[in-house]
């Protein structure tokens, strides 16, 4: 491993979100997903400025659906992980093994 990217905790969760939705992810739904699976309450606005520096960032692809009648003809934006942010992911995760790999026995105390 060379150059690790750095993910910040909620990039990680919104990532693992949007994989996790497959083509269903879009901001709410993301939103969504962290309350339910990670028990962690986030503000609208703070996962969707996380999802536009994921997209910056290289990490997501956003693509917008049709407009549709029922959200005031707006159209929806749709989120994918992009193969760097898969690469990104996995080095995050390494990170985290790396650092937790002999400290099982000292968190239990």
């Amino acid at each position: 491993m060379n150059k690790v990217t750095y993910l910040g905790e909620l990039e990680q969760m919104i990532l693992w979100s949007v994989l996790r939705l497959g083509d269903d992810a879009y901001g709410l739904a993301v939103r969504d997903q962290l309350e339910r699976r990670a028990g962690r309450s986030v503000a609208r606005g703070a996962v969707y400025t996380t999802l536009d520096r994921l997209v910056r960032k290289g990490y997501l692809d956003s693509r917008l659906a049709d407009a549709d009648a029922n959200r005031a003809g707006r159209p929806r934006r749709y989120f994918a992980v992009t193969d760097p942010g898969r690469e990104a992911l996995k080095e995050a995760r390494d990170a985290f093994v790396n650092l937790w790999s002999g400290l099982e026995a000292a968190v239990e105390k």
